[in-house]
C-alpha cells in the first residue's frame, strides 16, 4: 500500500493519524528519513518486531534504532541521559545523529538484542517526526534494506525489495549518500560506532567548544 502525503494541512493531520493507526495494529511500513527510507513498526510489540526482522532477514543479535517524535519521548525508552549526550542533543538534534544510550529494562529483547543500550534519534525529516508524534511513542527506524544490501532511497525501491510490506509513505527520493552517524554515550564518554552524514570530528569539536 503506497501512501501519498496530502498537501492540505488538515488532510495531513488525518494522514498521520492513519499511519499511527497502522503502526498501532502491528503493521510494518517504510517511511522517509533525512538519510534513507527506514522500516517503521511499534517497538513495544513483539509480533511487530518479529515481522520486521522476518521482512529484513535480520539476525536477532543486531539491535534496532528508534526514531523520536519529540524529545520528551526519550523517557519511554531511555533509563538515563548522561550530560554529554544531552549536550549533543542540544547541538545536533533534529539531525542525522543516532545516540546509543542506557535502555529501559522493560524494552523487548528483540529490540535491544539483549543489550542494556538502545540507539535513538530525533530526525530532521519532518515527515518522520510527525509520524512518531501521531503515534505518541518512538518508532523503529532501521534502514529499509535486506541485511547486507544497500538501503532503499525511494518508495518504488522499497516496494521492489519488500513487495509484502504493509505500507510505504512516499516522501520522494532521498539524495543522501551516507546513513546517520552513530555514537555511544553511557558513562559520559563518547565512542564512535559508525561514521555517517555528521563527521565525528565535527561532533568532538562541538563538544570541546561547548564545555
Amino acid at each position: 500500500m503506497l501512501l501519498k502525503i496530502p498537501e492540505n494541512p488538515q488532510e495531513q493531520e488525518r494522514f498521520y493519524k492513519e499511519v499511527a493507526r497502522l503502526l498501532a495494529s502491528d503493521k510494518v511500513g517504510a517511511i522517509p528519513t533525512e538519510t534513507f527510507y527506514g522500516l517503521a513498526c511499534n517497538p513495544f510489540s513483539q509480533s511487530a518486531l518479529e515481522r520486521l526482522f522476518n521482512l529484513k532477514d535480520r539476525p536477532p543479535n543486531k539491535p534496532i534504532l528508534l526514531l523520536l517524535g519529540r524529545l520528551e519521548d526519550l523517557s519511554l525508552v531511555i533509563s538515563r541521559v548522561p550530560p554529554k549526550a544531552l549536550k549533543l542533543m542540544k547541538l545536533f538534534w533534529p539531525g542525522p545523529l543516532t545516540i546509543v544510550l542506557p535502555a529501559r529494562k522493560s524494552l523487548p529483547k528483540l529490540l535491544t538484542a539483549g543489550l542494556d543500550t538502545i540507539g535513538v534519534r530525533l530526525s530532521s525529516c519532518e515527515v518522520t517526526r510527525k509520524i512518531a508524534q501521531a503515534f505518541r511513542k518512538p518508532i523503529t527506524g532501521t534502514s529499509a534494506n535486506l541485511t547486507g544490501q544497500p538501503p532503499c532511497k525511494s518508495a518504488e525501491e522499497v516496494l521492489e525489495v519488500f513487495p509484502q510490506i504493509d505500507f510505504v509513505v512516499d516522501g520522494g527520493r532521498s539524495t543522501a549518500q551516507l546513513p546517520s552517524t552513530v555514537v555511544e554515550i553511557c558513562d559520559n564518554e563518547i565512542k564512535l560506532i559508525r561514521e555517517g552524514l555528521l563527521p565525528f570530528d565535527t561532533i568532538l569539536k562541538a563538544l570541546e567548544e561547548h564545555k
